[in-house]
């Protein structure tokens, strides 16, 4: 496989809402998501700080949505950052991954030929 486009978008990290139960953060386990970069959302739901905005961006992503960037706790990341993979790389489409995309302007991302 070739180099992840995620590394060169960042899309959905500022366009959804990365929601979570609470439980995921470090005050309750143990090397989980950092806590200080969290904000409760309801009683069982925590939320990455930034996700939970009118114009969501996530407080881990650093660089320029659509250029270079990357997750400064990506080994920490909360679960639905863990589930929205992107389309077609080791998997089928992924409609998540092209609404982030259409929202920055970027073009979809295409399944690899057969050669690639």
């Amino acid at each position: 496989m070739g180099k992840n486009p995620c590394l060169e978008c960042g899309a959905c990290c500022a366009i959804y809402r990365a929601s979570f139960y609470w439980a995921e953060a470090d005050d309750e386990t143990p090397g989980g998501v950092p806590v200080e970069l969290t904000e409760d959302v309801s009683q069982f739901f925590r939320a990455m700080k930034g996700t939970n905005a009118k114009k969501p961006h996530c407080v881990a992503l650093e660089g320029i949505v659509g250029e270079n960037v990357r997750c400064s706790i990506y080994e920490k990341r909360p679960s639905p950052c863990r589930e929205v993979k992107p389309s077609y790389i080791g998997g089928p489409q992924n409609e998540k991954c092209d609404f982030a995309r259409f929202a920055y302007n970027l073009e979809r991302l295409k399944p690899k030929a057969p050669s690639d």
